[in-house]
């Protein structure tokens, strides 16, 4: 038996998202975001879910919150719903909406909880949609409108700030392929978007120091290492599956990271970027997206495995491991489990772009779903258990050879509304029983309260 231990200080939490969670998605005065459009088109929800009611957690956050505190976890990432706030994206404010996110961050703070803000996590409000949304260049000054109304709101009681969850996501499922809010395929769409998200970013941390200097304002996006197939398969690479390697690890990764640390876009992508984008002074808008930032958010499930492709621009394709003899474990989305990629990319980030910045890390989401079912009032989820404990070991390593990382949070604190997946997937350490909206702790729940209580636990 080998004890991993963690600092006193270090921050343990859950993270959850508006859209996911809320429900109540035409009260008290809110507009509609593109998710309330896009999971009411028929054949967009793998279950033809919405988010709707969702966990009624607008309702419930009281209840919710109190479970936290009994659980005794540190610290609480949600998202503001940019459509309680400004109802059309920009203009007129709804007061009401201000008021739940005020009763909501009070009532953490009176729980000793620490609230991690996401100003935006893919609910884009539908009336900016309708203007070009990311596609047009504006924009980037609705959204540093938006976020200087809430660092001057809520900026005296919420010390950590993310501008953005995930910004590749939202460009590659939301504008590429589809799969996502609001529904776009088009490469060009894609890099325009990307260029746009990042912009936004550079522009949301200029506004918000503008405000408050004393906040810590940071960035959260999803990466993986990238596996070429035939290194799993034991072959060697030539040079152009190099290449599509490398092509691959800007797409995924450093087209979201060079232009935040190092002001430029990877030489793999650049071109593109401003091929799609010739109205942009791309030099000039590197210039803002380039701005210091207080912490780094990482989300990581797991890696990314492709292989050479003959497509003209994209030149890679992603390697599904379902059904392939050297995916051993896989979860419910069809990820496959592999703790060791979450010390490989935790090294890459530190080496390449935090340790010369001094910039720490939050790992803002890491988690998995698995199909879980009551029996007997108990939710006995080995499994994620299982998970957590080794991909939890996994960034303690990391952190042990170098990498400061600060704080976790566990996606997701009460199963939710899972985008396409709509209510087929369960990732919370919370069950949501959607017909009652029961919340009952699963075994992980217990685990994890332990954890924090504990700052370690016996691997």
């Amino acid at each position: 038996m080998n004890w991993i231990n963690f600092p006193k200080d270090f921050i343990w939490g859950t993270a959850t998202a508006s859209y996911q969670i809320e429900g109540a998605y035409n009260e008290d005065g809110k507009g509609l975001s593109i998710w309330d459009d896009f999971s009411h088109k028929k054949g967009k929800i793998i279950d033809g879910t919405n988010g709707d009611i969702a966990c009624d957690h607008y309702h419930r956050y009281i209840e919710d919150i109190n479970l936290m505190s009994n659980l005794g976890y540190d610290a609480y990432r949600f998202s503001i719903a940019w459509t309680r706030i400004f109802p059309d994206g920009k203009g007129h404010i709804n007061q009401k909406g201000v008021d739940y996110y005020n009763r909501l961050i009070d009532f953490l703070l009176e729980k000793k909880i620490k609230p991690f803000v996401t100003i935006f996590h893919w609910d884009l409000p539908l009336k900016l949609q309708e203007e070009g949304g990311f596609l047009n260049s504006d924009i980037s000054n609705y959204y540093s409108d938006y976020v200087s109304f809430l660092i001057k709101t809520f900026g005296d009681r919420v010390e950590n700030w993310i501008t953005f969850n995930e910004p590749f996501i939202f460009a590659i499922l939301g504008h590429l392929t589809g799969e996502h809010a609001p529904g776009m395929k088009s490469i060009k769409a894609f890099f325009k978007v990307t260029h746009n998200l990042l912009l936004s970013h550079g522009k949301g941390v200029i506004a918000a120091r503008s405000v408050n200097n004393k906040i810590k304002i940071g960035i959260t996006n999803n990466h993986s290492p990238i596996v070429h197939i035939k290194e799993i398969l034991g072959g060697d690479l030539n040079k152009n599956d190099i290449k599509a390697k490398n092509f691959a690890n800007a797409i995924f990764n450093t087209m979201y990271l060079d232009p935040i640390f190092n002001g430029k876009y990877p030489k793999e992508t650049n071109f593109y970027v401003k091929f799609f984008n010739k109205k942009n002074n791309i030099d000039d808008d590197l210039k803002i997206i380039n701005q210091k930032i207080d912490f780094f958010g990482l989300n990581h499930y797991s890696r990314t495995v492709i292989a050479n492709s003959i497509n003209p621009i994209l030149k890679i394709k992603v390697i599904s491991p379902v059904g392939k003899t050297w995916a051993k474990e896989l979860t419910e989305m069809k990820w496959e489990i592999v703790p060791e990629s979450f010390y490989d990319i935790l090294k890459f980030i530190w080496d390449n772009y935090c340790k010369k910045n001094n910039t720490p890390i939050y790992v803002t989401e890491n988690g998995a779903a698995f199909n879980d079912t009551v029996n007997n009032g108990n939710i006995n989820d080995e499994k994620r258990i299982d998970y957590l404990k080794k991909y939890i070991k996994s960034m303690k390593k990391a952190m042990n050879d170098g990498v400061d990382v600060k704080g976790y949070f566990v996606w997701t604190f009460l199963d939710n509304f899972e985008w396409a997946h709509g209510k087929t997937k369960r990732f919370g350490l919370v069950y949501t029983d959607y017909e009652t909206q029961k919340r009952i702790i699963k075994q992980s729940g217990y685990w994890y309260s332990k954890l924090c209580t504990e700052h370690g636990f016996i691997e």
